[in-house]
């Protein structure tokens, strides 16, 4: 690891912590942490992840989405956003989280088009990339995680250089 870790703030009221614990071919063991509550959310795929996540920007409203969501179905109403939520973990405290296989800071600065577009921070390596859609901030996780532990290798245009 680094020491200067010139790359590792939060700077945004949604900015989470993505700690990565284990992966095999199909699953992730991680957690998430955000500023709002002191447990950790665990995940088991990358696809839990996103929803878990999206979850979580609806009910601070930030980033506020550009598009709904679309059912042919009868949904059940979005739970109003909570208003006046405050932080009860400090950004430092936030920093201090960490996986066994890595860390990533995620500051998702817009959902437009049904995506994130934000930046993505490699803690151990304090690398930031900005990425165009969820699915390019998944390969970059996933590209960072092959790099440290077996894996096949990423086959992505998402890069850390």
């Amino acid at each position: 690891m680094r020491g200067e870790r010139t790359q590792w703030y939060i700077g945004t009221p949604n900015g989470v912590v993505l700690c990565i614990d284990e992966k095999n071919k199909e699953r992730i063991r991680g957690r998430i942490y955000h500023a709002y509550q002191e447990e950790a959310t665990p995940i088991s795929t990358f696809e839990e992840m996103v929803f878990k996540l999206e979850e979580f920007y609806d009910s601070i409203n930030f980033p506020h989405p550009t598009t709904n969501d679309r059912s042919f179905q009868e949904q059940t109403p979005h739970p109003a956003p909570r208003k006046g939520r405050e932080k009860i973990m400090s950004d430092n405290t936030l920093l201090e989280r960490h996986g066994d296989l890595g860390s990533f800071i995620i500051r998702v600065q817009h959902r437009q088009n049904s995506s994130w577009q934000g930046r993505i921070t490699w803690m151990e390596e304090d690398k930031t990339v900005r990425f165009r859609s969820i699915f390019e901030m998944i390969k970059l996780v996933e590209s960072a995680l092959d790099t440290i532990g077996p894996g096949e290798e990423a086959e992505t245009e998402a890069s850390w250089d």
